[in-house]
């Protein structure tokens, strides 16, 4: 589908590196899992995300939009048409006191305690990890909860990426996102439509380009440094984070905890190929070594059968599931 003609006028636009014909998604995805993408291209820019997603349209070429690939399994057969992994990364932090006619903020903030708000305009491509550093270093809380989640902004927008009993949702002002049509719009916190893991742009082919968020600025970092050490602490000793994996493998119940019904299933290191029930982390697939994504999906559907069977609950995949 990537013929010559659709490639070179990628590469009249777009650096050669950032365009890589049959790429693994192993190298690209935290599970080391997939077949490859037929045009796999790294965008860092608005511009470049426009350009492709125009080419794709004009073409009827597919388009698949990734961020960091920490939540999503990867088919065996891989992707046809083009990936394009958001790069943006721009940044910018801005006391609220010095920002005039700021869209949406009224929903979010009273003015009695805007002295130490601050808004942090960041791009979709931005690493968590790596902002949360910043964001430390400046002396701004509300973050710490993201601190070791290995995604990307973007990502962590699309699917409302929580953890510690905080959501992005929390922190969200507002997001400017590049619809179907390449028209750009703003929406705001509300207008995301968030919910447990997921909001509007699971359910539209929105692609995220920026967010603001809507954080605090304290007079010493240290309270902020002590509580991410916390959860470091905390990931190592109950996450399965020395092996690759997608992350938590299933939504949490409404009324039950997921990994607690697999554990009490008797699945800790139930196995199917490569693809492991961690023995840490019952709501972990890990890789063992080589697993295929037939493994993992094999392996889901066993643990999926097993909860049904022995409790009469459905359990959901978290993880998103891409490819042919």
């Amino acid at each position: 589908m990537i013929n010559p003609d659709i490639y070179n006028l990628l590469i009249s636009k777009i650096d050669k590196e950032n365009i890589i014909l049959n790429e693994s998604m192993k190298k690209h995805t935290s599970f080391k899992i997939g077949g490859e993408a037929e045009c796999f291209i790294k965008a860092k820019n608005i511009e470049d995300v426009k350009f492709i997603l125009n080419i794709c349209n004009e073409n009827k070429i597919p388009l698949t939009i990734i961020g960091n690939g920490s939540n999503i399994l990867v088919k065996d057969n891989g992707i046809k048409g083009i990936v394009l992994k958001i790069g943006i990364d721009n940044m910018e932090i801005t006391d609220y006191k010095n920002i005039e006619n700021t869209v949406n903020i009224e929903d979010n903030i009273e003015e009695s305690n805007a002295e130490n708000k601050v808004i942090v305009t960041i791009g979709a491509g931005f690493l968590l990890a790596k902002l949360a550093q910043i964001l430390l270093k400046n002396s701004i809380t509300g973050f710490e909860f993201a601190s070791g989640i290995p995604g990307t902004i973007g990502g962590a927008v699309r699917m409302n990426a929580g953890a510690y009993g905080s959501e992005f949702k929390d922190i969200v002002l507002e997001t400017t996102c590049l619809t179907k049509n390449g028209e750009i719009i703003k929406l705001s916190n509300k207008e995301q439509q968030f919910d447990y893991r997921r909001s509007i742009f699971k359910d539209k082919d929105y692609i995220i380009l920026e967010t603001k968020l809507l954080l605090n600025r304290i007079e010493n970092n240290t309270i902020i440094k002590e509580k991410m050490d916390e959860l470091k602490k905390s990931r190592i000793e109950k996450q399965p984070i020395e092996y690759p994996s997608a992350g938590s493998t299933f939504k949490r119940g409404n009324d039950f905890i997921t990994a607690k019904l697999i554990d009490e299933c008797g699945l800790k290191g139930y196995s199917v190929g490569g693809a492991e029930v961690s023995t840490k982390h019952a709501g972990f697939v890990i890789n063992k070594g080589n697993a295929t994504a037939e493994d993992v999906l094999e392996l889901v559907e066993i643990i999926k059968n097993k909860v049904l069977e022995k409790f009469e609950k459905e359990i959901e995949l978290e993880i998103e599931v891409i490819g042919e």
